[in-house]
C-alpha cells in the first residue's frame, strides 16, 4: 500500500477575495439564487468593481470550477509520483487523492454540480478536465485489469463508480466528526479494492 496523500498538504484555498465571496454564495445558494449586486454587497464593492476583476457572473464559475479541476489534478499527480509502481499502490494513491481532495475542500468539490450553469464553450471545456482528472483512475483500474491485479469485468463501471463515490464524500464528511480524513481515505481503498476484485499476490 501506499504512503498516505496527506504527503500533499491542503492548505486553505489560495483564491482572490472576490473567488472567495462567490464561492460562498454559490454554495449557500446556488449559482442561480446569488445576483452579482448581492455578491458586490457581500465584498463590500460596486458592481463596476466586480466587473473590473471578472467580466460576469459566469467568469467566476468558470474560475472556481477551473481552480477546482487543477487542485484535484495536482494531488493526483503527486500521489502518483510518490506512488510505489504496483497497481495496488496506485489505486489506492488515487482513491487517497480523491477523497482527501473532497473532504478538504467541500465547497469547491461542490461546485461541479453548478455546472449545468455553463455556457455550451465553458462546459465542453469544464467536462474535458473533469475527464482528465478521472482519466488518471481510469488508467489505473485499466493497467490494473490487464496485469490480473484487479479480476473486475466492469472497469469503466467501476471507474465511474468509484470517482461518484469519492466525490459523495463532499456532501457529507464533516472534518470534525469520529473518523479523520486520513482514516476515511484508507477506508475507501478498501471499497475500492472489494470492487474491483483485488487479488492480492504471494511475497
Amino acid at each position: 500500500m501506499t504512503a498516505m496523500a496527506d504527503r500533499a498538504e491542503f492548505p486553505p484555498l489560495d483564491l482572490h477575495p472576490f473567488l472567495l465571496g462567490a464561492l460562498d454564495e454559490f454554495a449557500r445558494h446556488g449559482y442561480d439564487g446569488t445576483s452579482v449586486r448581492t455578491l458586490a454587497q457581500r465584498l463590500g464593492v460596486t458592481v463596476p468593481a466586480l466587473y473590473y476583476y471578472y467580466e460576469n457572473k459566469q467568469a467566476m464559475l468558470v474560475a472556481l470550477l477551473d481552480h477546482a479541476m487543477t487542485t484535484i489534478t495536482h494531488h493526483i499527480r503527486t500521489g502518483l509520483a510518490n506512488s510505489a509502481p504496483d497497481s495496488e499502490s496506485r489505486l489506492a494513491s488515487v482513491v487517497e487523492a480523491l477523497v482527501l481532495y473532497f473532504a478538504h475542500y467541500p465547497q469547491l468539490a461542490a461546485m461541479d454540480t453548478e455546472r449545468r450553469s455553463l455556457d455550451p464553450k465553458n462546459l465542453a471545456a469544464y467536462i474535458a478536465r473533469r475527464d482528465e482528472a478521472e482519466g488518471y483512475l481510469r488508467g489505473v483500474i485499466s493497467d490494473g485489469v490487464a496485469d490480473g491485479t484487479f479480476s473486475t469485468r466492469w472497469p469503466y463501471e467501476c471507474t465511474r463508480a468509484i470517482f461518484n463515490m469519492c466525490q459523495g464524500i463532499a456532501g457529507w464528511y464533516r472534518m470534525d466528526g469520529p473518523v479523520g480524513p486520513e482514516e476515511m481515505a484508507q477506508r475507501y481503498v478498501q471499497l475500492a479494492l472489494a470492487m474491483l476484485r483485488y487479488t492480492e499476490r504471494p511475497d
